[in-house]
C-alpha cells in the first residue's frame, strides 16, 4: 500500500509520483537508479541503502549496508551490474567539523592531519568498494581498492576499464584528481593522478596562506577528457588520453571575486557547452550567491562563460536558513536521461529546478518542486536549521527524477512541462 504523499511547500511543471523515507534512514547524498532500484549514500546514518524503485509510486527499502567504523560512504556509482561506493573519513561526524565552515575552508588535507603525517593510525576506512549488484536487492563486495590518507570523495564511472576519483591522499593539502584501473573488478587499482601546483605538500609544494579550498569535488570524463570542480579552484579541463599521465588544458578560477565551491562540469559535446555549478556552502549566504553557469568551450583551452540560469525568487531563500543555493546537477549518465536541452539541477532549501537551455544565452526556469519540512533532523551537528536540503538528482530515460536530502528522504518526480 502506497504511503501518504508529502504536499510540496511550491510545484510547478513537476508531479510527485512517490517518496520514501529509506527506512527510517531519510538521509541522503547521491543517489543512482539502476536495475529500477535506487542506490542512496548516506550521510549521517552512514553506509548506503537500496530501494525497490519499481513501482515508482510505491518505492521500497530492501538494502541497508553498514558503512566500516568512522567512514561515509556518501557517494556511489554503478554501471550493469557492478556497484562503486567511496570510504573516506566521516568529516561531519569529527571534532574539528561541528562548525560546518572549518570543513569547507583551505587545507583540508591539513585539518585531517593527512597532509603533515602518514594516516598509518587512521581509524577510519580510506578507499573504494566494488559490489555485485546482479541482484540489486542484494549488494555483494567483491573488491575494494586501498589508499592512504583520507579517503575517496566521488567517482564518476559509466562502464568499461577506467573510473575516475577525486582523493584525500596523505601527503597533499586536498582531494586531487586520480584515475583508477577497472580491467579486474575484484583488484581495482589506481593508474595515474593530476593535482594543481602547490597542493603536494609532501613534495615541498606551497599554497599561499590566504589560499581559499583548493580541491577536487569531482570530474566528468567524455571521451580523453576530464572536466574537474575544484571548488573554490573553479575549473581544471584536463587530458586523459594516457590515464596514467593526465595532463592539464586549462584552469580558470572566478573565485574572487564569486564565493567558489565548483562542484559539478556537465559537457553538453554536440553544443560544445558545458555546464558548471558553484555549491552553495554556508548558511543564508554567507558565501555569497552561487550560480549555475553555462560556458562556451569551442576553444577547451579558452572556456568562456556566457550565461547564468535564474536564481529561484518565489519565496525568501536566503533567509529561510541552512543553504540556498545549486548543490547537484543531473550528470547525463548513458544510463539514464541525456539532454543538452534540459537541465535538472537541486538548489537545497530551494527544492528542484529545471532548466531550458536551448538559448544558451538565455536559460528559463521551466519547473520546480520544493518539498514540505521534514519529518525530523538527522544532521546531527549543533545548529542546523530544520529545513529541507534537496541534495542530488538522477533523471531517468523517461524523465523521472529522483531526489535526495540531508534529512527529508528520496522524492520521485515527473517533469510534465
Amino acid at each position: 500500500m502506497t504511503q501518504d504523499l508529502p504536499t510540496p511547500d511550491y510545484v510547478n511543471n513537476m508531479k510527485l509520483l512517490g517518496y520514501s523515507d529509506q527506512g527510517g534512514r531519510p538521509d541522503g547524498v547521491q543517489v543512482m537508479v539502476n536495475k529500477n532500484h535506487a542506490f542512496i549514500g548516506h550521510m549521517f546514518s552512514d553506509g548506503f541503502s537500496v530501494v525497490d524503485c519499481t513501482d515508482p509510486r510505491d518505492p521500497k527499502p530492501v538494502a541497508y549496508v553498514p558503512a566500516p567504523p568512522n567512514t561515509w560512504n556518501i557517494h556511489l556509482q554503478s554501471h550493469e551490474d557492478l556497484l562503486l561506493v567511496i570510504n573516506a573519513k566521516n568529516m561531519f561526524a569529527a571534532e574539528e567539523f561541528q562548525n560546518e565552515e572549518e570543513y569547507y575552508k583551505g587545507k583540508l588535507g591539513k585539518k585531517v592531519g593527512t597532509a603533515d603525517t602518514t594516516s598509518e593510525d587512521r581509524n577510519w576506512t580510506a578507499g573504494m568498494s566494488v559490489y555485485d549488484i546482479s541482484n540489486p536487492a542484494e549488494p555483494r563486495k567483491i573488491g575494494f581498492m586501498d589508499v592512504e590518507g583520507g579517503g575517496v570523495h566521488r567517482l564518476w564511472y559509466v562502464g568499461g576499464r577506467w573510473a575516475y576519483a577525486s582523493v584525500l591522499l596523505d601527503g597533499f593539502t586536498d582531494y586531487i584528481f586520480v584515475t583508477i584501473d577497472m580491467a579486474d573488478a575484484t583488484h581495482p587499482k589506481e593508474a595515474g593522478r593530476y593535482w594543481l601546483p602547490g597542493m603536494n605538500a609532501a613534495a615541498g609544494e606551497e599554497l599561499s596562506e590566504d589560499q581559499a579550498r583548493a580541491g577536487l569535488h569531482h570530474a566528468i570524463v567524455h571521451g580523453d577528457t576530464a572536466y574537474g570542480a575544484w571548488r573554490d579552484g573553479g575549473l581544471v579541463i584536463m587530458d586523459v588520453k594516457d590515464r596514467t599521465k593526465p595532463e592539464l588544458i586549462t584552469h580558470r578560477n572566478w573565485s574572487p571575486p564569486f564565493g567558489g565551491g565548483t562542484h559539478n562540469a556537465l559537457p553538453l559535446p554536440d553544443r560544445n557547452l558545458l555546464v558548471v555549478a558553484d555549491e552553495a556552502v554556508l548558511d543564508n549566504c554567507a558565501d555569497g550567491i552561487k550560480h549555475i553557469w553555462l560556458f562556451d568551450i569551442r576553444e577547451p583551452s579558452n572556456p568562456v562563460s556566457i550565461s547564468t540560469v535564474p536564481i529561484p525568487s518565489e519565496a525568501n531563500y536566503v533567509n529561510k536558513g541552512a543553504h540556498f543555493g545549486p548543490h547537484n546537477i543531473h550528470e547525463n549518465r548513458p544510463d539514464s536521461m541525456v539532454s543538452d536541452q534540459l537541465i535538472f539541477a537541486t538548489q537545497q532549501n530551494a527544492g528542484v529546478r529545471v532548466y531550458d537551455i536551448s538559448n544558451e544565452y538565455q536559460p528559463k526556469e521551466v519547473a520546480a518542486f520544493v518539498p514540505p519540512e521534514p519529518a525530523r533532523m538527522m544532521d546531527r551537528r549543533p545548529n542546523r536549521t530544520k529545513v529541507i536540503q534537496s541534495c542530488d538528482i538522477w533523471v531517468s530515460k523517461d524523465g523521472l527524477a529522483y531526489v535526495s536530502d540531508y534529512n527529508a528522504g528520496l522524492y520521485i518526480l515527473e517533469y510534465t512541462g
